[in-house]
């Protein structure tokens, strides 16, 4: 904590900080800007930081965050129940769904396989998708994991777990840049990698 600011001050500062993409500078002129707010409006901003943290978690059967049972998505009877798109993250399902080219279902894996950092398939939800494959009748999977080489090697993986299942697996098409997020990707990117996908 910097001694320049009071134990409340600096605390907030810190705390900021450590939000991803939120240097030290970032994070004064946040708490500056939080302490310049009427009492309410900081108030509205700390009870929806405890309620999303109370109230947010894993829907049930596709594993994107939600505050209901099943997400929104799942619980949408027009969407196409036989064929699912995998993502490494939530933000990928939000970034996918704003491109308005996919109307099947999502599965979130909740990351990527990365020896180096000791991710392997038992820390994703791989076992769930197996399980959901067994009990939901699907014929396409889309794996449309990040085009990054954790990406690439869960994509791999992936179609070699599912392909002796008899389900038509396909890879969005390299529309994405090498090595770039989904999540930060535009809408007409990602309506062509859609269209573009390919069988692996």
């Amino acid at each position: 904590m910097n001694s320049e600011y009071s134990d409340a001050l600096g605390n907030l500062v810190d705390q900021l900080a450590k939000l991803p993409g939120i240097g030290r500078k970032s994070a004064q002129r946040l708490a500056f800007h939080i302490l310049k707010q009427p009492d309410k409006e900081a108030r509205l901003l700390a009870k929806a930081i405890i309620d999303a943290k109370e109230k947010i978690h894993y829907c049930k059967t596709c594993y994107n965050l939600t505050d209901q049972e099943y997400c929104s998505i799942c619980r949408n009877p027009n969407r196409d129940t036989s064929v699912i798109c995998v993502v490494e993250d939530a933000r990928d399902v939000l970034a996918l769904e704003r491109a308005n080219e996919f109307r099947g279902l999502y599965h979130v894996l909740h990351g990527a396989i990365s020896p180096m950092d000791g991710i392997g398939p038992e820390q994703l939800k791989v076992k769930e998708l197996l399980l959901r494959l067994q009990s939901q009748p699907t014929e396409e999977v889309i794996i449309a994991t990040n085009t990054s080489i954790e990406g690439e090697a869960t994509a791999m993986y992936l179609a070699n777990l599912l392909k002796p299942l008899g389900i038509k697996v396909t890879r969005i098409a390299q529309g994405l840049p090498v090595g770039g997020d989904i999540q930060y990707a535009d809408e007409v990117t990602l309506a062509r990698a859609f269209e573009g996908r390919w069988e692996i």
